[in-house]
């Protein structure tokens, strides 16, 4: 079964690992960042060594995003981020091909095991199974 695994952040989170304290993160250190990269490569290692690993990506700062909608006249609209009403973003994503439900809460677990200052915050990862990705018989997208 093939697994969405995702880390949020904020603005902050970002600003934080960028050397700019806040009320809810700390600024990090050049060893502490070192670190933080370090324990995810070697993450990401042991999951495409067991060949559980199909992608991971860490995203850029939401100061880099932009939002595409349309008004109530059904025209776009079109803005930069980062968002105010928006408190947390996606910040990174795996997709895992796992045996079972268990197995990528075992992953998900060591991902909160992610060295951090102390302080920062510690967002909750987020597991979702991808729809028709597992022979369940759902179509996917």
């Amino acid at each position: 079964m093939k697994y969405l695994v995702m880390v949020q952040g904020s603005q902050a989170d970002y600003e934080a690992m960028g050397g700019k304290a806040s009320p809810q993160s700390p600024a990090w250190s050049e060893r502490e960042l070192q670190d933080m990269f370090a324990f995810m490569n070697k993450l990401n290692d042991d999951l495409a060594e067991s060949g559980e690993l199909v992608d991971g990506q860490g995203l850029t700062e939401p100061a880099q995003t932009r939002l595409v909608g349309v008004d109530d006249n059904g025209r776009p609209v079109i803005t930069d981020g980062p968002y105010g009403e928006t408190k947390e973003v996606l910040a990174g994503y795996w997709v895992l091909d796992c045996e079972s439900l268990e197995r990528v809460t075992e992953i998900a677990q060591r991902i909160n095991e992610c060295p951090a200052p102390a302080g920062a915050p510690t967002p909750p990862v987020v597991i979702r199974p991808i729809q028709g990705a597992g022979g369940d018989g759902e179509p996917g997208c």
